[in-house]
């Protein structure tokens, strides 16, 4: 089993910079692949970066790349997510997920955090 819990989120202006943080327990988090990914209002939940267990392979969605950057550190068993440059289009929940493998799909993750709020205000 891996429980995660994210924070970080808030009420920034647009082109303001935001740190999430995705901490995970369980013996096997450090070896599991871990997605970010966002859900608007009315909206699919959608991917928005990864990150393989030994963070050597990262991968964005387009309408993040250059933006973000995913990252981890296995000793504290935290994944990061660093914004910038955020967009009133950036506003969604957050949410970390942890699988085996890792991909852009959903159902490729097997455990889920509650997720934060993020809201980029123009």
């Amino acid at each position: 089993q891996v429980q995660l819990v994210e924070s970080g989120g808030g009420l920034v202006q647009t082109g303001d910079s935001l740190q999430l943080s995705c901490e995970g327990s369980g013996r096997t988090f450090s070896i599991s692949a871990v997605g970010w990914f966002r859900q608007a209002p009315s909206k699919e939940r959608e991917f928005v970066a990864g990150i393989g267990w030994s963070a050597g392979g990262t991968y964005y969605a387009d309408s993040v790349k250059g933006r973000f950057t995913i990252s981890r550190d296995n000793a504290k068993n935290t994944v990061y997510l660093q914004m910038k440059s955020l967009k009133p289009e950036d506003t969604a929940v957050y949410y970390c997920a942890a699988g085996e493998r890792g991909s852009y799909y959903l159902n490729s993750y097997d455990y889920w955090g509650r997720g934060t709020q993020v809201t980029v205000s123009s």
